[in-house]
């Protein structure tokens, strides 16, 4: 999207919250075009309510003074930000996560004897670049396991072919699926490992930054785990293999000890308490509870 067409949308945005006076706005995710139009709402003095947290609790962590002087009513998702916005004097509510809303219909399927490994490489092309060589040469050393790759939907077939050289079992649209049906996974950095762990899925999470993301990386993140089932937890529940400690040999050998035995159980006692953190679904709903009682 060119930048001429994100200044149309904010003028327009802007003119109809003018024209229109709403009794509140409401902004959902998208920081980087919500947080411009907010202080132009506050500017007309038009109560604010922010949906999903910006998560400004990974790196500059100053942007929070910007928050606060133009949200009125902040809504997370992740358990963790009640207390980092408390250092800011920022009172926000956890309403749970919107993840478990699909989750939660889905049921453990029950164990048969196919065993599968899920590979979830990322969905940035430089992502898939990086991760799913590695990932899928350590797949191959377990033969008793059948590997199914989790493609974005921002690429085809064709792309992953490219990069492997071969055909995959490839699927897409269908994650859910696959995560209630696997053994295990290695699992690239993000939400997906949030979403493997409330499947209950044994996992060990991948990244791999280029030298200079990584060089920026280690100045600005303030964070003391890179998977938010760590994060969550606040401990080292999954093993996180990045960047230098992300190769072959590695993920071989962590994949290896959570197929079976003490590391495994104890992971799953782990993700037993993320399920209770996170808590029920219904996370939109409670946020729009909230602001109807607020705007009434």
């Amino acid at each position: 999207v060119n930048l001429n067409t994100i200044r149309k949308a904010m003028k327009q945005c802007k003119s109809a919250i003018k024209e229109y006076q709403p009794d509140a706005v409401i902004f959902i995710d998208y920081p980087g075009f919500n947080l411009k139009i907010a202080p132009f709402c506050k500017s007309l003095n038009l109560p604010t309510h922010y949906f999903i947290s910006p998560k400004l609790w990974a790196w500059n962590t100053k942007r929070v003074h910007k928050l606060k002087k133009c949200i009125d009513y902040l809504y997370t998702i992740l358990p963790f930000e009640t207390e980092f916005y408390k250092q800011f004097d920022y009172p926000v509510d956890y309403v749970g996560n919107p993840l478990m809303d699909e989750i939660t219909k889905f049921r453990k399927s029950e164990s048969t004897d196919e065993k599968i490994l899920a590979l979830l490489p990322g969905s940035r092309g430089h992502e898939i670049k990086t991760m799913l060589p590695i990932m899928h040469q350590v797949s191959k050393d377990f033969p008793d396991y059948k590997t199914i790759v989790v493609g974005a939907p921002n690429f085809d077939s064709d792309y992953y072919k490219e990069i492997l050289g071969e055909e995959v079992n490839l699927h897409f649209g269908n994650t859910y699926e696959i995560l209630n049906k696997a053994n295990v996974a290695l699992v690239t950095s993000g939400t997906a490992t949030l979403e493997t762990g409330l499947f209950r899925v044994p996992q060990v999470v991948c990244y791999k930054f280029n030298w200079l993301s990584h060089a920026i990386g280690k100045l600005l993140i303030k964070v003391k785990y890179i998977s938010l089932v760590n994060l969550i937890l606040d401990k080292l529940a999954i093993k996180e293999l990045i960047q230098y400690d992300f190769t072959y040999e590695n993920v071989k050998k962590e994949l290896e000890s959570i197929l079976e035995g003490k590391k495994r159980e104890e992971m799953m006692k782990d993700y037993d308490n993320l399920i209770k953190i996170v808590g029920d679904s219904g996370a939109a709903k409670r946020t729009a509870t909230l602001i109807v009682e607020r705007i009434s």
